[in-house]
C-alpha cells in the first residue's frame, strides 16, 4: 500500500512538472508571436504619426493661403501657398491609406490561442490526442522569417 502511494505520489508530481512546462512553452511562444504583431503595430502607428503630423501641416498651408488669398485678391504668393498645401495634403492621404491598410494586416497569437485550446481540451479530457497542432506552410514560413530576421 505505502508503494502505491509513493507511485501516485510520484505520478502526480510528474503530471504537475509536465503542466508547468507546458505552461512556460506555451507562454514563450504567445510571447514571440506578440513580438511580432507589436513591431506591424509600432509601424503602423508611425504611419498614422506621419499622416496626422503631414495633415496638420497641411491644414496650415491651407490656412495661410486662404489668408493671403483674402488680403492680396489675385496675387501670386497665395498660389504657391495653395499648390504646397496640396502637395502635404496628398501625402498625408497616402500615408494614412498605407496606415490603413498596414493595420489589416496585424494578426494576434493565433497559434498560441489554437495551442492554448487543445491544452485546455486535452486536460478537460475531451480532446484524446497528444499531437502538437498542424501548422500550415504559411505559418511554418512566417516563424522561419521571424527566426532569420531575428538572426541577422
Amino acid at each position: 500500500m505505502a508503494e502505491q502511494e509513493q507511485s501516485i505520489r510520484k505520478l502526480i508530481a510528474s503530471v504537475s512538472a509536465d503542466a508547468q512546462k507546458l505552461m512556460k512553452a506555451q507562454t514563450e511562444l504567445a510571447t514571440t508571436e506578440f513580438k511580432g504583431s507589436q513591431r506591424e503595430a509600432q509601424a503602423t502607428t508611425g504611419m498614422f504619426a506621419g499622416a496626422a503630423f503631414t495633415g496638420l501641416i497641411g491644414a496650415i498651408f491651407i490656412l495661410v493661403a486662404i489668408a493671403y488669398g483674402l488680403v492680396a485678391l489675385g496675387l501670386p504668393a497665395w498660389a504657391g501657398f495653395l499648390i504646397v498645401a496640396v502637395v502635404l495634403l496628398i501625402i498625408a492621404a497616402i500615408l494614412g491609406s498605407l496606415g490603413k491598410k498596414r493595420s489589416k494586416q496585424i494578426k494576434g497569437p493565433e497559434l498560441a490561442k489554437s495551442e492554448w485550446d487543445r491544452t485546455k481540451k486535452m486536460l478537460s479530457g475531451k480532446q484524446p490526442e497528444v499531437l502538437p497542432a498542424q501548422r500550415t506552410t504559411q505559418v511554418l514560413q512566417e516563424r522561419a522569417g521571424d527566426v532569420r530576421k531575428a538572426a541577422s
